[in-house]
């Protein structure tokens, strides 16, 4: 068995949003799954929830202000859990693999995230981007250099820089869902289904864990 962590995982942040403003989220991420894309508008919108258009602009100001909170909604426990992963009781290489299959698995979950993700920080606002990297990219950044730090000195990790494995980790998650488009068209690879993701986790871990981890003995 696979390593395990202690007590259960933290709940849910609360977003404190009345249940109108959380009926708006849940028909824009529904939309977004049913459809594959980002491309919703306010009255897809509206009519999934029963609301009308106008409440969108009355609780987030617009459709961007939407997605934003949408996806800092999505994020949250993501973030939350990255704490809680590393105060387990575990080796560093334990946690390595957690992570791996935590970040592939919120990106199957919400499979419109990583598009969110390159719109807002991209096509949206400056103000969008700024909050994205706070509450998104920061925080991963951040864990991933803790957890290396801890990696190293308990003699499992090389020296790595975090800033590239942050690269290589989020980007080989991302492109998963992001360049599926691309290869359906160029190879015929079929969608990203339960048993895609655990092939990936699967492969992502020999992957990583085959650069970073020390060498038992010298070639």
């Amino acid at each position: 068995m696979g390593p395990q962590l202690q007590n259960s995982a933290p709940e849910k942040l609360a977003v404190g949003r009345n249940a109108t403003a959380e009926k708006l989220l849940d028909a824009a991420s529904e939309l977004m799954i049913q459809r594959s894309s980002i491309e919703i508008s306010l009255s897809d919108i509206a009519q999934k929830s029963g609301s009308n258009a106008a409440l969108v602009k009355y609780h987030f100001g617009n459709k961007d202000g939407l997605l934003l909170a949408l996806l800092a909604r999505d994020a949250a426990t993501e973030v939350a859990n990255l704490e809680y992963l590393l105060a387990q009781p575990l080796p560093p290489t334990a946690k390595l693999k957690l992570h791996i299959s935590g970040i592939i698995r919120a990106y199957h979950r919400f499979p419109y995230m990583n598009r969110l993700i390159h719109y807002l920080l991209h096509e949206s606002s400056a103000e969008a981007a700024d909050e994205v990297s706070k509450f998104f990219v920061a925080p991963l950044l951040e864990f991933h250099r803790r957890l290396i730090e801890e990696g190293i000195a308990k003699c499992e990790f090389r020296d790595v820089d975090p800033v590239l494995f942050y690269t290589s980790l989020i980007g080989a998650c991302d492109h998963l869902f992001f360049g599926r488009h691309a290869m359906s068209r160029a190879i015929g690879v079929g969608p990203v289904t339960d048993e895609v993701c655990r092939q990936y986790i699967a492969h992502m871990e020999a992957l990583i864990c085959g650069g970073i981890l020390k060498r038992a003995t010298n070639d």
